[in-house]
């Protein structure tokens, strides 16, 4: 699928065209993701959580702007339907996790630059996009966006916090039910996100977070799907769900990713990890749609990807924190 919302080059995701098992690039068994944060993999290599609610209700000392995600194994991807880098549905087991109920606000981000930590957001990222002004965007309650990975790494950081990776994202969206969205199976409508064609406060612009409790995801997390993307730790790798690290949620390193990527090339596989252009470098991986966004497009499973030095309009995040 496609993320759009910026001038600079364009690197995401759209129909992919399938690639026979027994010709892709041989799985990579890499201990853990090349370049990503200390913690960005946690909960890899654990075993399941038995009865993670009564753990995480148990911890005290929950901020009061996050919740908990319990430990365990769950569904990731899909055998069918949606983009051939989401297949197949596969087995994944994490360690519970603390994440933020609601994307990073503007007003929080704030904070981190006037603290002269964080860099500011770019300020033309609407202009450039014709979406109007950058002002629209920038209600103090609104989800920070146009910033880069990088930007949410400094600021996760200085929160004490860190990105989730892409399976932990996927898994508090989808529970242990393998849900197609965070509320459930039906399709979206305008009372659980803000997506494309919505009415105020979702008009051709982001909401407010928390706007659309009706949304919320089986771990009680808000904004799951729409708003803004949201960058993860984790690279892109489009073979990451046949890999032998699969079952932990961990992709192959980035030397391993750029072969595959050339595999791609080489074998006229456009389209595999989506509309534009395949990768040459490796991205970084953005989950849960945007305010611009089609519905169909903002199941749980829907992988996008961008390097993580672009700041578009539609990109924010929520941090995560190990319990």
């Amino acid at each position: 699928m496609a993320c759009n919302g910026t001038s600079e080059p364009k690197s995401r995701s759209a129909p992919r065209a399938a690639v026979p098992a027994s010709a892709a690039p041989a799985p990579s068994a890499a201990p853990a993701e090349s370049g990503a944060p200390p913690s960005s993999d946690a909960g890899a290599g654990d075993a399941a959580v038995a009865d993670a609610a009564p753990e995480a209700a148990a911890h005290a000392d929950i901020p009061p702007d996050m919740l908990p995600v319990p430990g365990g194994t769950f569904t990731m991807g899909a055998d069918e339907g949606g983009e051939k880098d989401e297949h197949p549905a596969h087995k994944v087991t994490i360690k519970g996790f603390l994440l933020d109920k609601t994307e990073v606000t503007n007003g929080a981000y704030m904070e981190c630059v006037h603290a002269k930590v964080c860099r500011m957001y770019r300020t033309d990222a609407a202009v450039k996009f014709h979406a109007g002004p950058d002002s629209a965007f920038r209600h103090p309650k609104q989800p920070v966006s146009a910033v880069s990975w990088q930007d949410a790494v400094t600021y996760c950081k200085w929160r004490g916090k860190r990105l989730p990776t892409e399976a932990e994202w996927e898994h508090a969206a989808r529970g242990n039910d393998g849900r197609s969205y965070p509320w459930g199976t039906h399709p979206p409508d305008h009372t659980v996100g803000c997506f494309s064609g919505g009415p105020p406060p979702c008009a051709g612009t982001t909401a407010p977070v928390g706007s659309f409790p009706a949304g919320a995801g089986p771990y009680g997390h808000l904004d799951l799907a729409g708003n803004v993307w949201e960058w993860t730790a984790s690279y892109y790798d489009p073979f990451a769900y046949t890999r032998k690290t699969a079952d932990k949620g961990i992709p192959a390193p980035c030397p391993e990713i750029q072969k595959t990527q050339d595999w791609l090339r080489k074998h006229n596989k456009q389209g595999f990890t989506g509309s534009n252009p395949i990768p040459t470098d490796c991205d970084r991986v953005l989950r849960g749609g945007a305010y611009n966004y089609f519905p169909k497009g903002l199941r749980s499973s829907n992988r996008v990807h961008h390097p993580g030095r672009f700041r578009i309009l539609v990109a924010g995040f929520r941090c995560a924190k190990d319990t």
